[in-house]
């Protein structure tokens, strides 16, 4: 008969089982798997972000500074039906200096020259707006640029979360896609990351320089949002 003590062996038997339990994977764990969404919208900007410039200059600053004066009575004239739909409307930035002229002759000393000019800045919500101003503003000579970056949505956020939930959807539909080929279905979100920013890419854009020229279209804009996600498949 053996001596060992049953109770004993069975207790040996137990943490033997219990060891390699916990050293073995367990093959039925759920599986994951990890892809991307993409989401863009495209729009046209309804709004506009405006700056003009009136110069002149003068031997004197007095008169340099005269004659701005004169220009920016003129352009408060010319918008006044248009003023109370000019957000963030400011021309209180004045500049005056003075700069040197090459002397016609070389026996001659140079000649100075006041310059004064005032800015104007403003945002408009109605872009049927623009063509007038930009008249106003060609017809008085004054200075200004248009380039894309002037050009926005007034819902610009809204264009950014509808660009990002087109991403997330686009990403569950592939999650889903990949599950049906394995004859699983897409389970809870593991981890999700949102890459990169959401900024509008212009796809074409009209500029207006002249006295001549106009605005007919901004062009379309797309705002582009990606998403990296892991989905649980059950």
């Amino acid at each position: 008969m053996n001596g060992r003590n049953p109770k004993l062996r069975f207790n040996l038997k137990s943490r033997f089982l219990i060891a390699l339990a916990l050293t073995v994977p367990t093959l039925a764990m759920a599986g994951e798997v990890t892809l991307t969404g993409e989401g863009s919208v495209r729009y046209e900007p309804d709004s506009a972000r405006l700056q003009f410039t009136a110069s002149a200059e003068h031997e004197l600053p007095q008169k340099a500074t005269e004659r701005v004066a004169a220009l920016m009575e003129q352009w408060r004239e010319g918008i006044g039906k248009y003023r109370d739909q000019l957000n963030d409307y400011s021309d209180a930035t004045v500049n005056l200096y003075t700069r040197t002229l090459p002397a016609p002759e070389r026996e001659e000393e140079p000649r100075k020259q006041a310059v004064a000019s005032q800015t104007i800045s403003f945002s408009i919500n109605d872009l049927n707006l623009l063509n007038p101003l930009l008249q106003q503003a060609q017809s008085l000579g004054l200075d200004y640029h248009l380039g894309p970056h002037q050009f926005f949505h007034s819902d610009e956020t809204g264009m950014e979360q509808e660009a990002l939930a087109r991403a997330i959807a686009d990403a569950k539909a592939r999650c889903q896609f990949v599950a049906n080929q394995l004859d699983q279905t897409c389970g809870d979100v593991v981890t999700i990351n949102i890459n990169g920013g959401h900024r509008p890419v212009p796809m074409m854009m009209a500029e207006a320089k002249s006295m001549s020229d106009t605005v007919a279209s901004v062009g379309e804009r797309e705002i582009r949002a990606s998403v990296s996600a892991t989905f649980e498949l059950d």
